[in-house]
């Protein structure tokens, strides 16, 4: 059986197949026997999961083994040495790509930018932003109840946590951190999933750290206007272009000019609002998550962000659109 050229779904994993080399794998803290898989092969898996949105290990290994030419060759790319993955392992692997998952996305990132050369037109900025996902069901943990210890559904994750949005008001869920390049195409460059409690400030400077070293202005809202985030920038030998706190104007001791401060903030804002709508469109997060826990809820986040970040490579291999026609193309597979 032979699969059609333009199963983008094939196309994705064997690109990732393609650049294996650029991954690392989790270094082994335990002793026992050697790990026969490397971690690229789950990461595979963890795309295949995101794009046929499957959610379990135990729904991935049964849909893998339907007679279709598509699985079939599916299961050639995640075959090592002859050998496909019991259902435990999928389990067990999957289950760890979580701690190795934000890294992945920074090398992925870093290699968008040397080849599509996003910054060769367009100033070298990038957008710091976190999104709101609220948590498996909609369902909510009030504090009284939380504190009082009582669990009023089964279907509560009780590791999510509660933030209140300008926008949304109070959410119960989790926070999508992302460093995302601004100019002509959105490539996220870091990303990591907490939950939704966590200030945006303590995560960016782990962000900051994973940033291309072309990069140069770093603008964020005022959540990022601390003074660990501006030290780190400073450090790095970036500048920190983030909105002050009350009443305009606001000093800033790096742009004194009021149009030059505005123009970097209108592009944060195009820059973010655009590339969420994109992005939550694509993997259907304006709805609850799909998943239930933290390390779960990070695969299938940080999965998405590594899908959208592959799907931008295969349109720029084929001359395709790259902020245009990426919903109907992932809908296509």
């Amino acid at each position: 059986m032979s699969v059609a050229p333009s199963s983008l779904l094939v196309s994705l994993v064997e690109t990732l197949e393609a650049h294996k080399g650029l991954f690392c794998s989790a270094p082994r803290t335990q002793r026992g026997r050697p790990r026969l898989y490397e971690d690229s092969l789950f990461l595979k898996a963890l795309v295949i999961m995101v794009v046929r949105r499957l959610t379990t290990p135990n729904e991935l290994w049964h849909v893998l083994h339907q007679p279709t030419p598509e699985m079939v060759a599916l299961r050639t790319l995640l075959t090592c040495g002859g050998r496909f993955p019991c259902r435990r392992t999928w389990e067990r692997r999957l289950a760890l790509l979580p701690d190795t998952l934000p890294a992945q996305i920074a090398v992925l990132g870093r290699f968008l930018v040397e080849k599509m050369a996003p910054f060769a037109h367009s100033g070298r900025a990038v957008a710091l932003d976190s999104t709101l996902l609220r948590a498996f069901g909609g369902f909510v943990w009030h504090k009284k109840e939380k504190e009082q210890g009582v669990l009023p559904h089964s279907g509560i994750d009780t590791q999510a946590g509660w933030t209140k949005s300008g926008h949304h008001g109070w959410v119960y869920g989790w926070k999508l951190h992302r460093a995302v390049s601004c100019g002509a195409v959105w490539i996220p460059l870091a990303a990591e999933l907490t939950p939704a409690n966590c200030a945006d400030n303590v995560i960016a400077v782990p962000l900051v750290d994973e940033l291309p070293l072309e990069v140069r202005f770093v603008l964020g809202d005022t959540h990022y206007n601390a003074p660990n985030v501006r030290v780190r920038c400073e450090l790095g030998g970036q500048t920190l272009i983030a909105s002050g706190h009350g009443a305009y104007p606001h000093p800033d001791n790096a742009l004194h000019s009021k149009a030059v401060r505005s123009f970097f903030h209108k592009l944060r804002s195009c820059t973010i609002e655009n590339f969420n709508q994109q992005f939550k469109t694509l993997f259907d997060a304006h709805r609850p998550v799909p998943t239930k826990g933290l390390s779960h809820t990070q695969n299938w986040a940080l999965g998405a962000v590594l899908s959208y970040q592959l799907l931008l490579f295969h349109r720029h291999k084929h001359n395709l659109p790259l902020r245009t026609g990426l919903k109907h193309a992932l809908k296509a597979t």
